[in-house]
C-alpha cells in the first residue's frame, strides 16, 4: 500500500477560507498571493518519508518488545493515524482540531520547503502499517533487542524503494497539475477523494483485503518461485538465519546434517538467558568451562511435536555418553508466549527426563546468536570449543551419534565408549503429512472456512466443501494472537489430514470430544498448555475429524506425525 500525495500545483494547497467557503471564491487569490513551491519540495517530502519510516519502524519495534507489548501495536497505530488524516481531508473542521495539538509550533512565515520535508515525516509514519514483510523482520530482530546493521539496512532499502515511485508519482502529478487548470479548480473534491482512498485503504488492510486480492489474482510467477524455492543454493542460504555477528560469522562453513565433522568457527556464546534448570542452585553454564568436554546444544520448544520426537535421542545420548565426556544443554526457545513460563517447562523438561542443564532462551537471544531457525536443532562442539556438526530438524540421529562418538573419541582417545544406542527413528516423511496447522490469529495457517479470520469475537459455520490439509471452524469463537476458545456453547472444528498421528496443544479446563469414522473419544483437558494425542494410526493416512471443544478450553494449534 502506497501513501496518497498530493502536490497541487505550482501556487501551494487550498487555504483554509477556501475550505471553508466549500472551495470557492479564493482560490484564485491564494494562487496570486503565494509564493511559489520550491521544485525541491517533492524530494523534501520524500526524504522525510524514508527517515521517519525507517526511524518509527525500528525504535517503535525496539520500544514495542522492551514494554512487553505485542508487535501488532505499531502496525494498528498506523491504521488509526491513516484513518483520521483521511477524515481529515474529507471534514476540515475535523482537520482544524487534529492540528490544535500542534499550534505550538511557529507559523510566521513559514519556510515552505522545510515544509516539505516535515509532510514526509508525517507520511513516513502512516507507512509503518504498510510493511509487513519488514515489520515481520523487525520483530524478530526487536524481540531479541538485538536490531544491528543488518536489520537497519533492511529497513532502509524498503523505504528507499517504496519511495522511488512514490517521487515518481509525485513529480508526475505535479507536472499534470501545473498545467491542467481543472485541477486546481477542483481541489476540494480532489482532497475528498483522497480521504475516501486513505480511509478504505485502513478499512483494507485491517481486514487484510490485500492478502484476499493477492490469493483471488491467479499467480504467474508460481512455478518459477517454485524453481527457486527448491534449488540447492536458496536451501543452503536459509540454512542459518541473519544478524551475522564476529561471534556467529563462521557457522556457516557448516551445512546442514553434513555426514562428516565440519569446523565452523569458536562456539558462540550463550547469552540473554532468563533462567537456568537442572544446575546447582540455577547457575548458569558457560561453554569456556566445559572445554575438554565434547557439547551437545540442543534447541528446543516443549510443545513442539518434532521437538518430541527427537528429545528421546537426546536423552539417551546423554545417559550414554555422560561419563565418556559428553555435556548435553538443552537451550528452550519458545515459539509460544505460554512456553516463555519458567514452571511450564521445568514441568516439561521433568515428563522428557532431561536430567542436563536446560537454558530459558526467553528472548530468543541465544538463539540468535547461533543463527538457528528451526525446531529442533543440535549443534554438536568439540573439546577445544569449536562447532563441528549442525543438524536442523529431526532425522539423521545416527549420523549425529557417529560423530559425538568421534568427538570423545578425539578428546581421549582411552575413552571406553558404550555400545551405539538404539532409540527409534519416528520421522516421519514429512512431504506426506499435514503441515503444523496454528489456530492463532496471528499465526494461523490452512483455514479453509468462510468468516473474516482476526482477533476478538467470531462466528464461523462449516463450508460445504473444505480441501484437503485443512480446517474450519463452526460456531461462536474468540480468537486471540495465540489461541482460540469457544464463546458461550461448545465450538466445533473440522480438520481435514493426512497423517499417522494428529495432536492438538490444549490449555485450559473443560473436555474435547472428537469423532473420526465411527469413532467417538473424549478427552479431559486440565492445566498448562499440552500436547494431547486425538488419533494415531499405524500407517499415513488420509482422514477428516471433527473436533468438539467446550467453553473454558483454549486450542492453539494441531501437530502431526
Amino acid at each position: 500500500m502506497l501513501p496518497v500525495i498530493f502536490f497541487t500545483g505550482a501556487q501551494g494547497a487550498e487555504t483554509r477560507e477556501t475550505a471553508a467557503n466549500g472551495g470557492a471564491g479564493t482560490v484564485a487569490v491564494a494562487e496570486r498571493t503565494k509564493p511559489p513551491i520550491s521544485r525541491a519540495r517533492p524530494f523534501l517530502v520524500i526524504a522525510g518519508l524514508v527517515v521517519s519510516f525507517t526511524l518509527v519502524t525500528l525504535f517503535g519495534s525496539l520500544l514495542l518488545s522492551v514494554l512487553g507489548l505485542p508487535q501488532d501495536v505499531l502496525r494498528w497505530a498506523g491504521l488509526i493515524v491513516l484513518a483520521l488524516i483521511g477524515i481529515g481531508l474529507i471534514v476540515p473542521r475535523f482537520e482544524h482540531l487534529l492540528e490544535k495539538p500542534f499550534t505550538w509550533i511557529p507559523q510566521k512565515n513559514p519556510d515552505r520547503d522545510k515544509g516539505g520535508f516535515s509532510l514526509g515525516l508525517a507520511l513516513g509514519a502512516v507507512y509503518v502499517p504498510c510493511a509487513g514483510p519488514v515489520l515481520a523482520a523487525i520483530t524478530v530482530a526487536g524481540s531479541t533487542g538485538q536490531i544491528g546493521m543488518d536489520t537497519v539496512v533492511l529497513t532502509v532499502t524498503f523505504a528507499v524503494g517504496a519511495a522511488i515511485p512514490l517521487l515518481f508519482f509525485a513529480l508526475a502529478g505535479r507536472r499534470v497539475a501545473e498545467r491542467v487548470a481543472a485541477f486546481r479548480k477542483r481541489q476540494r473534491g480532489i482532497r475528498i477523494t483522497a480521504g475516501v482512498v486513505m480511509i478504505a485503504l485502513s478499512i483494507g488492510l485491517v481486514f487484510n483485503l490485500p492478502q484476499l486480492l493477492q490469493r483471488a489474482i491467479p499467480d504467474y510467477t508460481s512455478g518459477l518461485q517454485e524453481e527457486v524455492n527448491n534449488s540447492e543454493q536458496v536451501r543452503e542460504a536459509l540454512d542459518l538465519g541473519g544478524l551475522e555477528n564476529e561471534q556467529n560469522k563462521d557457522l556457516d562453513k557448516c551445512g546442514n546434517g553434513a555426514r562428516e565433522l565440519e569446523s565452523c568457527g569458536t562456539a558462540p556464546d550463550i547469552k540473554g538467558i532468563q533462567q537456568w534448570l537442572n544446575t546447582p542452585g540455577g547457575a548458569p553454564v558457560e561453554l569456556k568451562s566445559l572445554r575438554g568436554k565434547v557439547v551437545l546444544l540442543d534447541f528446543w520448544a516443549y510443545s513442539c511435536i518434532n521437538c518430541q520426537r527427537s528429545i528421546p535421542h537426546v536423552t539417551a545420548w546423554d545417559e550414554a555418553y555422560r561419563d565418556a565426556g559428553l555435556r548435553v544443554i538443552g537451550v528452550h526457545a519458545p515459539e509460544y508466549a505460554f512456553e516463555k513460563e519458567p514452571g511450564n517447562v521445568e514441568s516439561a523438561a521433568d515428563r522428557f527426563g532431561m536430567r542436563y542443564p536446560v537454558a530459558l532462551d526467553n528472548n530468543l537471544a541465544t538463539w540468535t546468536n547461533y543463527r538457528n531457525r528451526y525446531w529442533p536443532a543440535h549443534y554438536l562442539i568439540d573439546a577445544d570449543g569449536t562447532v563441528r556438526h549442525i543438524k536442523f530438524g529431526e532425522g539423521d540421529y545416527d549420523t549425529t551419534e557417529k560423530l559425538i562418538r568421534a568427538l570423545l573419541r578425539d578428546a581421549d582417545p582411552a575413552a571406553n565408549l558404550p555400545a551405539p544406542t538404539d532409540t527409534a527413528d519416528d520421522t516421519p516423511d514429512t512431504a506426506d503429512i499435514t503441515r503444523e496447522t496454528y489456530l492463532g490469529s496471528t499465526k494461523r495457517v490452512n483455514f479453509a472456512g468462510e468468516g473474516t479470520y482476526t482477533s476478538g469475537d467470531r462466528s464461523f459455520s462449516f463450508p460445504d466443501r473444505q480441501p484437503k490439509d485443512s480446517f474450519a471452524l463452526d460456531g461462536d469463537w474468540t480468537l486471540t494472537s495465540q489461541h482460540i476458545t469457544p464463546t458461550g456453547d461448545d465450538g466445533r472444528l473440522r480438520l481435514d489430514y493426512h497423517a499417522k498421528e494428529v495432536r492438538m496443544v490444549l490449555s485450559g479446563t473443560g473436555t474435547v470430544t472428537y469423532t473420526s469414522g465411527d469413532t467417538t473419544k473424549t478427552i479431559q483437558v486440565n492445566g498448562t498448555p499440552n500436547s494431547y494425542r486425538l488419533l494415531s494410526t499405524k500407517a499415513i493416512e488420509a482422514g477428516s475429524v471433527t473436533v468438539t471443544v467446550s467453553q473454558g478450553v483454549q486450542a492453539y494449534s494441531f501437530t502431526f506425525g
